[in-house]
């Protein structure tokens, strides 16, 4: 590829990430079925032809939406890998408060799976639960590849998690420290759990 290909490229990419941090204002706003592609277009002051080259329609653009907020949430939460154990589950779990308390709007889409039944949406839903439980298995046990129990088991505190962080950004009558905490050490009781299940996965120590 040559320098100009190369520049082409770039101009692409940063102009598709563009709309994407567009759009992320846009839907954290107004409702999926409230937006029009002209009114997306209007907004974003863009032709409409513009975003249909980039995501082919307005629910491609939706999803490129979500699939971006996901991994925002997922990098948010799994930056702390050269911390000790606890410690690194803790600033995930802060990681991802700090993630739904600031973008609201995309949260309750990753959580609630979208527009009615969304089989994409909720298959981004699933794919962002199997990376934060892997992100919490590598703090807890330095591996991401554990048993099917201990797998259901977390997947059951991360849904009680969801449905925690659901309510606290609805109401705020809590401090995000509080919860964080709440949350750590309901974790700390499941891991305790999996160990008695699965003694070769020990429970990191208290702190």
């Amino acid at each position: 590829m040559n320098n100009s290909q190369q520049r082409g490229t770039d101009r692409s990419v940063a102009r598709r990430a563009e709309l994407i941090t567009i759009g992320r204002k846009l839907f954290a706003d107004t409702s999926y079925d409230a937006l029009s592609m002209d009114d997306i277009a209007k907004q974003a002051g863009v032709a409409k032809g513009l975003i249909y080259y980039y995501f082919k329609s307005k629910r491609g653009y939706y999803l490129a939406i979500i699939e971006d907020s996901v991994a925002d949430l997922v990098a948010r939460a799994g930056r702390h890998d050269d911390l000790p154990p606890v410690e690194r589950v803790q600033r995930t779990i802060d990681g991802y408060l700090r993630y739904a308390e600031h973008h609201q709007a995309a949260y309750r889409t990753i959580i609630s799976g979208g527009v009615g039944f969304d089989a994409e949406v909720h298959a981004i839903r699933d794919g962002v639960r199997e990376a934060l439980i892997g992100t919490i298995a590598e703090g807890a046990y330095g591996r991401s590849d554990i048993p099917r129990l201990a797998r259901i088991a977390l997947l059951g505190w991360l849904c009680s998690a969801e449905g925690i962080t659901l309510d606290w950004i609805g109401h705020r009558e809590l401090p995000r420290e509080t919860v964080c905490d709440l949350l750590v050490r309901t974790l700390g009781d499941t891991l305790r759990v999996i160990e008695d299940f699965e003694p070769a996965f020990p429970a990191p120590a208290r702190p």
